[in-house]
Formats: C-alpha cells, sequence, structure tokens
C-alpha cells in the first residue's frame, strides 16, 4: 500500500526547498595529498526543506528541481483565467510529493440520473523523482443519492525533472492544453461512455485489474445494479475507490488513473 496522504491549505504546500551537494570523502586516490578530503563531485545532491531541515530526497546532478513555489507562481495566473478555484492540496512523503486540484464550478454537464460533473485539473509534483510534473484532466462527480464526491484522472500531460528538457516557460501552455482536453472530454468520452451498451467481457477485465481486496465488493455492485452502459460501469468503479479502497493511499489513485483508460478504451472498441 502507499503512504497515507495530509491535506493541507495551498499555502502549506509552498515551503521553501534548496539544493545541497552531497560531499564524499574518497578512500584512495593517486595524489596522496588529497587522500581523506571532502570532494564535491559526487555527482548528487540533496534536496532539503527549508523550514524544518527535512531530507526530501537524494537526487543526481542530472535532476533539476522545480519547487512548488515555481509551479504555483506559474499555473495561477492561467486557472483563474480560465474561471477555475482552488479546491484542496494533499502532500506525500512528509513533502516530497505534492498534488494540488482545481474546479471549475461554471462549467457543468448533467449525464442523467442525477450526477452533475465539473471538470477540474490535478497538478503533480516531487522532490524525490517519483513523480514527473503532470497536469491531469479530470471530471469532479457529486454522487446525489449519498453526497460522496469523487475524482476520476482522465487524461495527463508530463514533463520531467531534467536539466535536458524541463523548461518553465512550457508550464502554461501545458495548463492550456490540459483545460482543453476537458472540453473534450466532455464532449466526447462522456457521451460514449452513456451511449455505449457494455460487453459480456467488460466486467471481467475490469476485475483482472482489481487488487483483491476490491474484487468481491466490485462483483457485488454490479450484481445488484444494472450495468447497461459503460458510465454505470466506471460509477461501480468510483464507488469501490470510495468504499473498499484507501483514496487515502498513492496506490489508490494510480488505480485510478489505469481503470478509466481501461473503461474508455472499451467503450470506444464497442461504439
Amino acid at each position: 500500500m502507499g503512504r497515507p496522504h495530509e491535506s493541507v491549505s495551498l499555502a502549506d504546500t509552498l515551503f521553501p526547498v534548496k539544493e545541497i551537494p552531497a560531499i564524499g570523502i574518497p578512500q584512495t586516490v593517486e595524489d596522496e595529498t588529497q587522500f581523506g578530503k571532502e570532494i564535491d563531485s559526487t555527482g548528487y545532491k540533496f534536496i532539503v526543506r527549508e523550514d524544518n531541515g527535512d531530507i526530501l530526497s537524494c537526487m543526481t546532478d542530472e535532476y533539476r528541481m522545480i519547487s512548488n513555489r515555481q509551479v504555483i507562481d506559474e499555473i495561477q495566473p492561467t486557472l483563474k483565467k480560465n474561471g477555475a478555484e482552488f479546491k484542496e492540496a494533499q502532500v506525500f512523503g512528509d513533502g516530497s510529493r505534492t498534488q494540488w486540484t482545481w474546479l471549475f464550478p461554471n462549467t457543468r454537464i448533467d449525464v442523467g440520473g442525477g450526477d452533475i460533473l465539473n471538470p477540474e485539473i490535478t497538478i503533480k509534483n516531487s522532490y524525490d523523482g517519483q513523480w514527473e510534473l503532470s497536469f491531469m484532466a479530470g471530471a469532479f462527480r457529486i454522487v446525489c443519492t449519498n453526497g460522496l464526491i469523487i475524482g476520476t484522472i482522465l487524461d495527463s500531460k508530463k514533463n520531467r525533472h531534467s536539466i535536458y528538457n524541463t523548461n518553465l516557460d512550457k508550464i502554461s501552455e501545458l495548463i492550456v492544453d490540459t483545460v482543453n482536453k476537458t472540453s473534450e472530454v466532455f464532449n466526447e468520452d462522456f457521451p460514449t461512455l452513456i451511449e455505449t451498451k457494455v460487453d459480456s467481457k467488460s466486467v471481467p477485465t475490469v476485475v483482472k485489474v482489481l487488487p483483491q481486496q476490491a474484487v468481491e465488493p466490485f462483483v457485488r455492485y454490479c450484481m445488484g445494479h444494472d450495468i447497461k452502459n459503460y458510465w454505470d460501469l466506471l460509477n461501480a468503479f468510483t464507488w469501490v475507490t470510495s468504499h473498499a479502497l484507501n483514496r487515502s493511499h498513492e496506490s489508490t489513485h494510480k488505480l485510478e488513473g489505469k481503470v478509466y483508460p481501461l473503461i474508455r478504451g472499451m467503450a470506444t472498441a464497442q461504439a
């Protein structure tokens, strides 16, 4: 299981960080006068929180740090211009990984049965290399029958932290592309999910990718509900993530990112 996250304010994610060279002491050198002296060419560096001194990671010199502050300063004007409102922030690994979500409350779609959707964007950044800087289009679903709020990752764009391909000037461009993707999803993906009937292989296909503890609740949900189309199948999966799994774990987030493309692919193939 992944480590649980901590929900924090936007300001709490903007803690200062710095890079510190990883100093080494060579065991043998050709020049005896240098034996035992510190060297600063180990090829590694520490990423350290300046507010509490915690070491977030040890990275190679090729890693280019992009601070949370840099990300937020770059994306906020574009998000506000497009009508987005800050929803929540989550940190993992004592701050080594951060996830922010913005909601677009003025864009709504009624998919029937009382389900109202709003698009959202989730941005991820990390200091330990586990996450690339990424921007994900998603849907914010309000389930009127039980008040649950469920987010589903729909599409993503990523930018690696490397001295070769990290360009902060492109972040706003990636955000605009992701905003445009939400419109595409609402106009193209969701109608396909709603209008396409599931075939007999769809439920078993989803079962194969679920963790063991989620299989029985998922099958039970499908047997107790009329799963007519792929939207219903997606609803079954999102119900399981909220009731049988812990949505505070990174493993559940990764599963969400895996299952939606699977369901979308099956719907597209059947359409």
